[in-house]
């Protein structure tokens, strides 16, 4: 059993000085990092280490085989990164833009714009309703209707706001 061990270790030990360096130029390639392609050639010759009992090595191409083997794990590599998030460190965080106020004018102007295009009444009980915060009573009160009434204009002004701005989206 030791005579195995020392024969494989010295038959990976000549691969390796054989078919390394066209591994990793092959691996360096794919990632376009020099750490993570040493990594995976050292995995290539872990798993043909493991491998060296299943393996025809006298009448199957070596090199084929391994570039197969780093092909498969840079795949994997791959795999394994896309399918988590990305994690943002503190630095790349504090480049980041931070909320633009111009969307929130632009969107004030647009409500504006819609609010123009209600009637006058529509636009009264929308007014004492959501910008004043009033109830139903108070805004009844304030305009001198009954509340019935404040809840039907509530309800067709702001079906007529929501068709002005979605008129307004429209090219």
């Amino acid at each position: 059993m030791t005579n195995d061990v020392s024969h494989d270790a010295e038959l990976v030990r000549v691969l390796y000085q054989e078919h390394a360096g066209p591994l990793f130029v092959f691996c360096v390639r794919y990632t376009g990092d020099a750490q993570r392609a040493e990594d995976v050639v050292q995995e290539v010759f872990v798993r043909a280490w493991r491998s060296l009992s299943r393996v025809d090595l006298e009448t199957r191409p070596v090199r084929p085989w391994l570039l197969a083997v780093a092909r498969n794990l840079l795949t994997d590599l791959h795999r394994a990164q896309t399918s988590r998030p990305a994690t943002l460190d503190e630095a790349v965080l504090a480049q980041l833009p931070a909320p633009d106020e111009l969307d929130r004018a632009v969107e004030s102007w647009r409500v504006a714009a819609a609010l123009q295009q209600l009637s006058a009444a529509h636009r009264e009980v929308l007014v004492h309703a959501h910008w004043l915060g009033r109830s139903v009573a108070e805004t009844a009160t304030a305009l001198g209707v009954p509340p019935g009434t404040v809840k039907s204009r509530t309800y067709y002004a702001l079906r007529a706001l929501r068709l002005a701005l979605e008129e307004g989206d429209a090219p």
